[in-house]
């Protein structure tokens, strides 16, 4: 499948010939959603933490006698129905990371671009890169192409001008090839992709 490349400034530099095991398939929403539960999963920390009944600094003697006062038994102060006392199956540290097979990963990956493509968005431009790192050019340039929301994918190194006039640009994020993940491409209306993109893309699944 072609399409067309695009400049900063709106015009045509020729056309390109997208792969179609890359680009073209049917989208799969299941293989979409593993993938960014598992990415999601490994950005959680996992610090959560509350004082259980054996972590409370708090005497451990018996409240008040077994019998005789009218009211239900206790032995402990750290019980969790004492205020002050351990919560009863509190959150503790643990990791949220799970396994997802490389194969499905991949896969993954390609859906959620050939997402973009079905949907009509997804841009390629020549290249990213920038005279001067002035937000103020670089937002123009992009109001020209419409973009308001998206996520540009530079080649193996990010343009230094072009990154720093990009990250004040609301709304818009800016990542080398190798950083392209499902989550950051869906969160984002537009995916823009530069040549040496496409043909990083196409040799790393080849």
């Amino acid at each position: 499948m072609k399409l067309d490349i695009t400049t900063l400034d709106g015009g045509k530099a020729g056309a390109i010939e997208l792969d179609e095991t890359i680009f073209g398939l049917e989208p799969r929403a299941d293989l979409i959603q593993r993938y960014v539960r598992w990415q999601l999963a490994g950005r959680q920390a996992g610090t959560h933490k509350s004082l259980g009944r054996a972590e409370i600094s708090r005497t451990g003697k018996k409240v008040y006698r077994q019998k005789g006062t009218g009211g239900a038994r206790h032995g402990s102060a750290r019980a969790p129905q004492y205020r002050g006392g351990g919560k009863a199956f509190g959150p503790i540290v643990r990791d949220h990371t799970h396994d997802l097979p490389k194969k499905v990963r991949q896969l993954a990956l390609k859906h959620a671009l050939s997402s973009k493509m079905k949907t009509q968005t997804l841009i390629v431009i020549d290249d990213a890169c920038s005279a001067n790192p002035k937000t103020k050019v670089l937002k123009e340039q992009f109001i020209k192409l419409g973009l308001s929301n998206a996520l540009v994918i530079g080649g193996v190194e990010i343009d230094v001008n072009f990154g720093l006039a990009a990250r004040n640009i609301p709304n818009v994020d800016v990542l080398p090839v190798q950083g392209i993940n499902v989550y950051d491409i869906l969160r984002r209306d537009t995916l823009v992709l530069t040549r040496a993109a496409v043909d990083a893309l196409e040799a790393r699944f080849k």
